[in-house]
C-alpha cells in the first residue's frame, strides 16, 4: 500500500515521526513536504495529497497541520476524497470501517506523537465494512462500488 504524506509548518516534526513509523510497517510513503518552518499554506499541501490518489499513485493519505481541520476542509472539496480528522484511535478506526476515510488528519498542536502514531496505527490497519455503511457513502460519493448489496 502507497501513503502520500504531507504537512504545513505546523506539522513538519510529526510528519516525520509519521513517515517513520509507516516505513517501518512496510508501507511505501511518498513525502510531499513541507520540510521547513517557514510558513506555508496548507490547501497546497492538501491538494498535493489529494492528487497523488486521483491519479493512483497512491492508495491513502496523511496531512498534518495545526489542528489538521483546515487541511481535512480543503481535503474534502475534492471529488472522491473523504478526508477526517481524528484526535484518537477509535475515530480513526471508524472513520475507515464507516465511512471508508481514505485522508488522515492530524493536529500537530492536538495530539502528541505517541497518541498520533497510535491513531495511524488504527487508521491504516482498518479496512471499509460495506454494507450499509457502502449505502451511507454512496449518497456522499455516487460511484459502484458503494451501492448497497
Amino acid at each position: 500500500m502507497r501513503v502520500a504524506v504531507a504537512a504545513d509548518h505546523s506539522g513538519v516534526d510529526l510528519k516525520r515521526e509519521i513517515i517513520a513509523f509507516l516505513r517501518m510497517e512496510g508501507f511505501e510513503v511518498k513525502d510531499l513536504g513541507t520540510d521547513s518552518y517557514e510558513a506555508v499554506d496548507y490547501p497546497d499541501y492538501a491538494r498535493k495529497v489529494v492528487q497523488e490518489l486521483q491519479s493512483g499513485q497512491c492508495d491513502l493519505g496523511v496531512l498534518v497541520g495545526g489542528t489538521g481541520i483546515g487541511m481535512s476542509i480543503a481535503a474534502n472539496r475534492y471529488p472522491g476524497i473523504r478526508a477526517a480528522v481524528c484526535t484518537d484511535a477509535y475515530m480513526a478506526r471508524i472513520s475507515r470501517e464507516h465511512n471508508d476515510a481514505n485522508v488522515l488528519c492530524l493536529g500537530a498542536h492536538v495530539v502528541g506523537v505517541g497518541r498520533a502514531l497510535d491513531i495511524v496505527h488504527a487508521w491504516i490497519k482498518a479496512q471499509f465494512d460495506g454494507g450499509r455503511h457502502a449505502r451511507r457513502v454512496a449518497k456522499i460519493e455516487p460511484r459502484p462500488e458503494y451501492q448497497a448489496d
